[in-house]
């Protein structure tokens, strides 16, 4: 346990001339026989935590986001321990993050930032809800902490819900039925409770599908199950909620991205709760840490927002693909089991695991003097949680929305409790120094409890530090045995997909692009090809992103250059029908509309093609190939320096194509259009000794 940082402590018998030395700025003086408590200081703001003057709002929880989209696909694929202890780093009590919510997304077979998520209804007569990951997910948050409120929100439909419109509030009916079915399966599959459902992410809403979706809830059963609106901006939600009384008995929590700290007027008008639905989305390095330490204090202080959810909870995606290691820790290696806490984990932690939803802030809350803030909630039998941040302005700057100018500088903050309060003769403080000048940083510290007789107590605060300081014991900062060294993708992988009975639906380390690849038991086929990889949408969804019109799934480590790919493949479109393999892939998420590579195409009309683009526009080499659909072929792609050649069952189909760009990139296989097909017997081998980038 580490001593009060900057404070002289001195013991006397009785009251009487405190020393020079005790007059330092910041020191700490205990006189008298009751050790009654004295700082002395320079200058010193007071400040009053009082609930006997009402209090503020009821605290709802901090959060986290997998999906917005398949920001948790590589956690699946840790062996254990390591998994678990990435979700234990999360969700656990008193031990990591201490998540109070886990916000996921109902996947909708499209691109939604850095991948694909399964729908649980990829046709209207499918209904399947072990596919994906989000279940599991859920089911482990609760495992940790059955408290964990859960919360769903769409960002794309398969396309079917539109009825052929790429616009989901034309059948509000259909699109109602198909959400709710996703909650009834939660619950009836995996006995999960989901607490809020949104409506489409950071997209426009509708009114009556609103009312309609909390019509279709309550005739479920339902009735529990709480309406966020809209997951985008302020407005226009809160003037339509203030417009249409019908609308604000539907809507129960205001959900806004990206605020910026701030509610807007019409906002707080409408009475309801205010929440940063989604925040941070900020690389987790130090300065990231403090964007998250400002937001989750700010977040109230300046906009009276009760919960505040991070995008994303883990980045556990390829580190190439956009908004790299925007998470609360890291987890992008399953291969090698390495996985990293990050800063934003104590950030977390300084709120989480002093404070429950169902806790009620104080009005006494508000900026320190000289830059800061501190936010003060009570449970409302006399426990206090007080959470202080001082984090300046250049090291705490967020991806998002531009941060005005602020200062900060060291300051000595007295704190004076009140009401219920008053009481209190011991004060539990942790504390994180960010260290930026040393870069050697100091997270979740346990310091001397603070002995109080007065309710009065100063802490002297640097820049850049965050304090919690709470009645609350049994706050811990957990540690799991270090993970194993960081490594890149295996040269050698392949995969055989012949898996019975499979935990999951998708292969390890494919992450899907556009479409979607699910393990898949090929009765037709007894033979050495009873059990494969299928692409299975075949309609282009309701999008979020910018889906390819071709599907596409990407693997490995993006600074290969030199490598084979080779893959069984089956087609089963007659006529129109396409697969490829592809190598060097150097684009994925909202921008892989626009990846290169080098893309190998059969297709069923008996060609094949060669091109540098997904689009398949660029073609490098073209013929006939004698490839038809309900045949099983194999293709080999292999590139070297700026050349690359291809085999058909074998043979050589094409030779010394000139593929200069680009340079790196990820394996892959997909198909031309969204179509079945199937895939078997992948394997790529890379040149050994090749320089690297990150994974």
């Amino acid at each position: 346990m580490s001593s009060l940082p900057r404070l002289t402590l001195i013991a006397t018998p009785e009251v009487t001339k405190v020393s020079a030395a005790a007059m330092a700025c910041g020191s700490l003086v205990f006189l008298g026989t009751f050790w009654s408590l004295l700082v002395v200081s320079c200058v010193s703001q007071t400040y009053v935590l009082n609930d006997a003057e009402g209090l503020g709002r009821v605290f709802d929880g901090i959060g986290g986001l997998s999906g917005g989209g398949a920001t948790t696909r590589l956690l699946v694929n840790y062996a254990e321990p390591y998994r678990s202890h990435v979700l234990d780093y999360l969700f656990k009590p008193n031990f990591g993050a201490s998540l109070h919510m886990l916000k996921v997304e109902i996947g909708g077979d499209a691109q939604t930032t850095d991948g694909t998520e399964p729908s649980h209804m990829h046709a209207e007569d499918d209904e399947n809800y072990f596919r994906g990951y989000e279940w599991w997910l859920m089911k482990e948050a609760k495992k940790r902490n059955p408290n964990v409120t859960l919360v769903a929100l769409p960002w794309a439909f398969p396309g079917w819900v539109g009825r052929g419109k790429k616009w989901p509030y034309d059948f509000p009916d259909v699109t109602a039925a198909y959400v709710v079915s996703w909650i009834v399966g939660a619950k009836r599959f995996h006995r999960l409770d989901v607490d809020y459902v949104g409506i489409w992410n950071e997209r426009p809403f509708d009114g009556a599908y609103i009312k309609l979706l909390r019509a279709t809830l309550d005739k479920s059963g339902l009735e529990r199950v709480g309406i966020i609106a809209s997951d985008n901006l302020w407005e226009p939600i809160s003037q339509a909620i203030l417009l249409d009384p019908e609308l604000g008995r539907a809507v129960d929590v205001i959900g806004a991205h990206y605020p910026g700290t701030a509610a807007a007027a019409d906002a707080l008008k409408t009475g309801k709760r205010l929440w940063a639905s989604e925040d941070y989305s900020t690389f987790n390095d130090e300065v990231g840490g403090g964007c998250w330490a400002r937001l989750v204090n700010q977040n109230y202080v300046n906009g009276l927002m009760s919960a505040t959810v991070s995008w994303n909870l883990v980045a556990s995606y390829y580190e190439a693909l956009p908004f790299a290691r925007d998470g609360l820790m890291t987890a992008a290696q399953p291969w090698s089991g390495y996985y990293a806490v990050e800063s934003p984990v104590w950030m977390t932690a300084h709120t989480t695991q002093f404070s429950q939803p169902g806790w009620t802030y104080l009005k006494t809350v508000g900026h320190l003097a000289k830059g800061g803030s501190y936010v003060a909630l009570t449970d409302g039998k006399a426990n206090l949680t007080l959470v202080i941040e001082t984090m300046s302005h250049d090291h705490s700057l967020c991806i998002r929305p531009p941060l005005p100018p602020y200062s900060v500088s060291p300051q000595n903050a007295t704190f004076r409790l009140r009401g219920s309060f008053s009481s209190i003769r011991r004060l539990e403080i942790w504390r994180s120094r960010f260290n930026f000048r040393t870069k050697a940083p100091a997270f979740m510290e346990r310091l001397r409890p603070l002995t109080l007789t007065d309710g009065t107590f100063t802490l002297s605060l640097a820049e850049d530090e965050v304090y919690t300081v709470s009645t609350i014991t049994g706050a811990h900062k957990g540690k799991h045995p270090d993970p194993p060294a960081p490594a890149p993708f295996p040269e050698e992988y392949e995969d055989d997909f012949n898996v019975r009975e499979a935990p999951f639906s998708e292969a390890p380390n494919f992450a899907d692009q556009t479409g979607v690849f699910e393990y898949y038991a090929n009765l037709t086929d007894p033979g050495p090809h009873a059990r494969t990889l299928r692409q299975v949408v075949t309609r282009p969804p309701i999008s979020w992103a910018a889906d390819a019109d071709q599907t596409l799934s990407v693997i490995g480590d993006y600074a290969w250059r030199d490598l084979t790919v080779e893959c069984d493949v089956f087609m089963e479109r007659a006529r129109t029908g396409g697969v490829f393999i592809a190598a060097r892939v150097d684009k994925g998420g909202e921008a892989v509309r626009s990846a290169k590579g080098v893309f190998f195409w059969i297709f069923a009309d008996g060609t094949y093609k060669v091109t540098d683009d997904l689009a398949g526009l660029t073609i490098l080499a073209e013929g006939p190939s004698g490839t038809r659909a309900g045949d099983w072929h194999t293709l080999s792609l292999s590139v070297r320096g700026p050349l690359a050649s291809g085999r058909l069952n074998g043979f050589v189909l094409w030779e010394n194509a000139v593929a200069l760009t680009p340079r790196n990139g990820w394996a892959a296989i997909g198909t031309r259009s969204f179509e079945l097909a199937q895939f078997d017997n992948f394997a790529v081998k890379a040149t050994k000794g090749e320089a690297r980038l990150k994974s």
